[in-house]
This record gives structure tokens, C-alpha cells and sequence, in this order.
């Protein structure tokens, strides 16, 4: 399967009377943009703003980052299933302005599963889009069904931030990119001798797939991952849009749309493909409420693994806690069945860092990465701009903010739980351990 990326390398955002791309500065028509938002009938109020790495600003409550793109052949959108029809994605040409991304922010009402970003500061660096120009979609809804629900779906406001990374993606899909990256890997069993002689490495992603409602959990083309079973995917078809985030789980283990679209992970081994492994693909799992369910998915993805001839394999989870059963069972079960697996996923040893870091642990489970300490404590100084509202990390059951953790001046007190994708689990994360 091939899939050229077109990149547009973007330095800058403004707004303008056109949409377009010129000389690296994305240009937004804003009553136009805003237009596309407020299809959706449940937005009650919408704004556009421009953030850009070093401005004295706070982001909060974040609920998604997206990735502005258009389809260009072979498909029917940017995500399939979701916002276009049902298209096989990972096949064609897509564009994608690099560099920047779209970030959805609640004007108001937060939850647990939203968070915070700061443009400048001490704590800047803690995600990905601190570090980049983001166009920023700020509005409320009427769905007051969950307004005050601690766990909410915030549909409205991530269907409007698709449908608006689409629509400004369009303004390039006639252009000349400035480069063009291809993705090309071949069907398993068709493959030269000399790669086939390489050790075989299978990726096994476990989304955030816990909740039994619908609604809330990681979408692949559209379909809802708590009604899924362990599924191979070709790596092209994550990169180009058959993943979209959930709205579920503490924002600092989440893995953004963005990220889905970006996924490190997938580039580096599509990088060491042909070279020093023979990438297999991807074996998208699932994380369960029930050990039944646990058990039954770790030993599906063993099976699965040693079928497609692995010798090695990586598992990637999602969030902590109850799905740790579900990410040590994996990394046992592929171990028990002679797939050599690296496991990667952040961990809760409490502020200290002196409790159990996973709720399950084997002696099989012995290479692990971890991206970060859910638990640290943070102080974040004031901003004397915040886009959204700061009390919804206080008031709303954000994951990593509690009621007082907000001071008179600005500043806050906050677990890094609530800082939005700050572990990156897709593998953008930048933190080290260290040993004092």
C-alpha cells in the first residue's frame, strides 16, 4: 500500500480575507471558518484565535488537536467513517500543512478528560503544541445532557474542529507542496528475501477503548473501539486518518488526533523498514473493563503476532491504571509465545514517586519504556491571558486539578494527569529519567 504525504511547512498563522498558504503563513478566513463551526446546531458560541510559541498565554480546558489536511486521491476525506464516508484510508495523496496544528478549547465547561497547555513558561515544553503556531477554536454548546457530567463526549466541539481542519485544509489541495513523503510498504508475505531475513517487528497499539457507553472511546474508521476485537491494520491507514481520538481518560496519557496522524512510533519503524527490521504492521488492540475481556484480546494479539511470523514486538498503551492489566497480560502472553516485546506507557507512582507504577506487573514484563509520572506535581505561574476557563480545571473534575488548586493570582497547582497529551505515548514525549 503507498501513500504520499504532501507537506506544506507552515511558520506562521493570520488571519486574512483568503484562505491560502503563502510563503510558509497560513492565511484563515475567520467569518468563513466560523461558518463551518457553526454548522453544527448545538454550537452556541464560537471564536477563532492564533497562539503562537513564547505568548503569555493558558489554554484551558483543551478537549482535542487536530491536524489540518485535505484528501487529495484516493479517498473520500481526512477521516473516513467519521466526518466523509467510509473510504479504506492509508492509499493516495493526502496534504498536510506541517507545523502547526488546530486546537479545541472549551469556552467554559471542562471535565475529566480535558486540559491545559501553556504557551511560554516553565512548563511550555510539557506537550507538542507549545511548541508550535496553533490556530485555536474556542466555543460552548448547548448539550447540557452531560454539562455537568464529570465524564463528557464533547462531540459538538470535536466534530466542529474536524470538519474545520478539512475545510482550511482545502485551500491546498491544488498546490504544489514543499515536499512529498511516501509510505510504501508491501503485503506481508511479498516481500524480498533480504527483508524477510530481517527480524520481524509487529507495533501493538492499545487505544483507550474502556467505556461500554458509546461515544466516548477511540474511533477506528468511525467505529466505536469498545466493540472491537484485536484488528491487523496497515500502518498508512493510522497515518492518514483511521484513528480519531476518544474523549475519555486523563489528557496527559491521551494520544491526540494529531498524534494519531503524526504517530512517531509508526514513522520510525517505517523509517528502520528494509534496513534493520521487517516492520509487520500494526495489530490494533483494545483496553477492557473485564478480565475476561483482558484476557481474551492479550491472547487474540499473541496468536495473531506469532501468525504473521514476529519476532519482536511493541505494545503501546494508552492511560494507566485499569488498562495496565490489559498491557502487562499482552506483553506476558506475546512473551509466553517467544515475541520478544518492549512495552511503552506512562506510569502513577504517586507525587513521590514511590508507589507501584503499574497496577499489574510480571517478571516477563522486563524491558519497559515510560514517558512520564502521571502524578507529578506541578506550579504553574500566572498567564495573563487564558483562553477558555481557567476555573473549569477546579470546578469541573478535571483529572488533574481539584477544588483550591487555583490561586489568587493566576498561578496553579495541578497534577501533570491534566496536562493536555504531556506524556505522548505516540512517542513524542522528551522526558528522561534520571537517577538522583
Amino acid at each position: 500500500m503507498k501513500l504520499e504525504m504532501g507537506k506544506f511547512y507552515i511558520k506562521d498563522i493570520v488571519f486574512g480575507d483568503e484562505t491560502k498558504v503563502e510563503n510558509g503563513v497560513l492565511v484563515v478566513n475567520k467569518e468563513e471558518a466560523l461558518k463551518i463551526v457553526r454548522e453544527d446546531e448545538h454550537i452556541t458560541s464560537a471564536d477563532l484565535h492564533i497562539v503562537r510559541p513564547g505568548d503569555r498565554v493558558r489554554l484551558c480546558p483543551v478537549k482535542e488537536a487536530l491536524e489540518i489536511r485535505c484528501k487529495v486521491e484516493g479517498g473520500t476525506g481526512i477521516f473516513p467513517g467519521v466526518t466523509s464516508p467510509l473510504a479504506r484510508a492509508g492509499m493516495g495523496r493526502t496534504h498536510v500543512l506541517s507545523g502547526c496544528s488546530l486546537l479545541v478549547v472549551g469556552e467554559h465547561w471542562g471535565g475529566f478528560q480535558d486540559g491545559l497547555i501553556d504557551m511560554s513558561g516553565k512548563y511550555q515544553n510539557q506537550c507538542i503544541f507549545g511548541m508550535m503556531p496553533n490556530l485555536v477554536l474556542v466555543a460552548d454548546t448547548d448539550e447540557e445532557f452531560e454539562r455537568h457530567e464529570q465524564q463528557k463526549k464533547n462531540r459538538a466541539l470535536r466534530w466542529a474542529g474536524m470538519r474545520l481542519a478539512e475545510h482550511i485544509g482545502q485551500c491546498v489541495k491544488d498546490a504544489t507542496p514543499d515536499e512529498v513523503e511516501v509510505f510504501d510498504l508491501p503485503p506481508v508475505n511479498r516481500r524480498p528475501a533480504e527483508v524477510q531475513a530481517l527480524p520481524s517487528v509487529v507495533y501493538v497499539i492499545q487505544p483507550q477503548t474502556q467505556m461500554e457507553q458509546l461515544g466516548y472511546n477511540t474511533l477506528i474508521y468511525g467505529w466505536d473501539g469498545n466493540r472491537m476485537l484485536p484488528t491487523f491494520m496497515h500502518p498508512n491507514e493510522i497515518l492518514d486518518g483511521a484513528v480519531v481520538s476518544g474523549s475519555f481518560m486523563p489528557v496527559s496519557s491521551k494520544i491526540s488526533t494529531y498524534e494519531w496522524c503524526n504517530h512517531p512510533t509508526i514513522h520510525r519503524l517505517m523509517k528502520e523498514h528494509g534496513k534493520t527490521i521487517n516492520f509487520l504492521g500494526v495489530i490494533m488492540s483494545t483496553l477492557n473493563p473485564k478480565m475476561e475481556e483482558k484476557e481474551r484480546c492479550a491472547k487474540m494479539v499473541a496468536q495473531m503476532a506469532v501468525n504473521l511470523g514476529a519476532d519482536g514486538a511493541i505494545v503501546c498503551e494508552e492511560g494507566y491504571g485499569n488498562p495496565d492489566v490489559d498491557y502487562i497480560q499482552t506483553i506476558v502472553e506475546l512473551e509466553k509465545a517467544g515475541v520478544k516485546t518492549v512495552g511503552i506507557s506512562d506510569e502513577c507512582t504517586g507525587r513521590d514517586g514511590a508507589s507501584q507504577p503499574l497496577v499489574a506487573l510480571d517478571e516477563r514484563a522486563d524491558a519497559l519504556v515510560t514517558t512520564g509520572n502521571v502524578s507529578e506535581l506541578y506550579h504553574l505561574e500566572p498567564m495573563p491571558v487564558v483562553l477558555g476557563e481557567l476555573e473549569a480545571l477546579a470546578r469541573d473534575g478535571n483529572s488533574g486539578g481539584w477544588e483550591g488548586c487555583i490561586e489568587e493570582d493566576g498561578s496553579v497547582w495541578m497534577e501533570n494527569n491534566g496536562y493536555f497529551c504531556s506524556n505522548h505515548i505516540s512517542g513524542f514525549s522528551k522526558k528522561t529519567c534520571a537517577e538522583f
